[in-house]
């Protein structure tokens, strides 16, 4: 499902159900000694599925760990997104050298619990999120912008080292399956590449999820 979001050059492999009684990989066990049942088994099943996306790009496997703000840690020359929610799992990766970010996300497509949506929006999303419910009340909106602005997080983090709130990105969010993120704050990246200011990103409903992607291609390059 997930990988209709993305380009070619990204890997995704995901799953909805978990392996009953799969234990967690070896190295990263200290991770969830103490996670309840339900987030023990997210966590193994998406990270088994990020293993064996590194390994469509020819990485043995190998603990993936996690980094400051819990972010996972990828091999050297490899960008990629983890992602779990009830009923999915996915992990996406691309070599460094054909994306310089990925970020993806999935969720329950259902409203957001009451109050989330004051705290996630920023000046002139509650309007946007009115009119495209005026035109498709089916669609849950808030929940997709909550997804999206995850999504959009995560591509940030490992560009940039830095924070990124939700009131710190403006979305607009296309019908057709397309979403514009304009950042309100510095977009100055770690790497020297060229300032983050507008992250580009699509998604997608379907089988009660909704799922979002941000690619952020080289410059010159159209990909995503």
């Amino acid at each position: 499902m997930i990988e209709a979001l993305l380009p070619a050059a990204a890997v995704a492999v995901e799953a909805f159900t978990d392996v009953p009684g799969e234990t967690p990989y070896p190295g990263e066990e200290d991770l969830v000694a103490r996670a309840v049942e339900g987030r023990r088994r997210e966590f193994v099943t998406a990270r088994r599925c990020a293993r064996e996306a590194l390994g469509r790009l020819g990485y043995a496997p190998a603990p993936i760990l996690p980094g400051p703000r819990r972010e996972p840690v990828w091999p050297s020359g490899v960008v990629g997104s983890i992602t779990h929610c009830a009923g999915y799992r996915a992990a996406v990766v691309a070599r460094a050298a054909a994306l310089a970010g990925l970020g993806v996300d999935a969720e329950p497509h259902g409203p957001l619990p009451d109050g989330v949506a004051e705290a996630v929006t920023t000046a002139g999303e509650p309007a946007h999120l009115a009119a495209l419910r005026a035109a498709d009340p089916a669609t849950h909106w808030d929940r997709l912008l909550f997804s999206a602005k995850e999504s959009v997080y995560k591509a940030w983090y490992p560009l940039t080292g830095r924070w990124l709130g939700f009131e710190d990105a403006a979305l607009t969010i296309a019908p057709g399956g397309r979403f514009a993120a304009r950042i309100l704050v510095d977009g100055a990246r770690a790497d020297g590449g060229p300032p983050l200011r507008v992250l580009d990103g699509r998604w997608l409903v379907a089988g009660g999820l909704v799922v979002t992607a941000v690619v952020v291609p080289h410059p010159g390059d159209p990909s995503g």
